[in-house]
Order: structure tokens, then sequence, then C-alpha cells
């Protein structure tokens, strides 16, 4: 199996299960060994009082970004810590994207960046995760099922 085909299966077993980001309208567009791109569009429910895409909501784009690229090694990994830093407002209507990148993987603990931009390429959140592997893979390769 190659890289992009684990990190692929890792993915849609995942997104299988996943019924936050799915009931968010977040689609996989790319995934591969230590990356993931995920979009959301921004629905009326999810704006604050300010008219504008709620915090948590860019935030839970990220971090599901951020689970794709950290489980795209068939490793079950978790989040450790997650800090974001917002620059500025999704908007009503546009389509946000998390690209997430592995920045380190040494042993059981890895770190990824994520950029969130808006419709016009603009840059709305970054976000730094830090992963814990535990126990556990998303399909035994051996027998090409899952566990």
């Amino acid at each position: 199996m190659t890289p992009d085909a684990r990190a692929r299966k890792c993915a849609e077993l995942m997104f299988a299960q996943d019924t936050a980001s799915a009931g968010l309208g977040m689609v996989i567009t790319d995934v591969g060994p230590g990356r993931a791109v995920l979009t959301m569009p921004v629905r009326a429910d999810m704006l604050n009082g300010h008219g504008i895409c709620h915090g948590g909501f860019i935030f839970t784009l990220a971090d599901s970004a951020f689970a794709f690229a950290c489980n795209s090694y068939n490793q079950m990994v978790v989040a450790q810590q997650n800090q974001i830093t917002y620059l500025a407002p999704g908007q009503a209507g546009e389509v946000l994207t998390a690209t997430a990148l592995e920045a380190s993987r040494a042993g059981r603990s890895g770190i990824y960046d994520v950029t969130v931009t808006g419709g016009d390429g603009r840059i709305v959140a970054l976000f730094r995760g830090l992963s814990r592997s535990v126990k556990g893979q998303h399909f035994d390769e051996d027998a090409g099922g899952t566990h």
C-alpha cells in the first residue's frame, strides 16, 4: 500500500464515523501523509452576534484538518493541545479552507500547522496542533479490514 493510499483509507474510515465534521458540511478535498485539506461553507446558523463566522466553527474546521493530517499513517492519534489565532473574519456564504501540514513527527508526538483561508484567499486563522499517538490502528493492513 502506498503512503497516499494509506492516508486516503484512514481518512475515509475516520470520516465515515465523523458526524461532527460531516454535519457542519466539511469536505475532505485532499489528504496525504502528514497533510489534509478540508473545506466548510459558512452557513447562516454559524454566524455570531457580529454577523461573522463564530470562532468555534473556524476552530472546529482547523481541528478536523489537523485530525485527518495526523491520522494519515494508520496509527490512532489524538489531540494533545491546540492553539488558534484569528486574523480575519469568516463571512456568511463563503467557503473556508483549512490546510494542515505536518511540521514535526517524532516518537509519539507530532506538531501540525493549519492555515484557514477565506474564499478570496485571505488568511482567516492560524492554528497549531500538538498530537499524541495512542494504541491502535485504523485498519489491519495485513488483512485489509478495519479494526
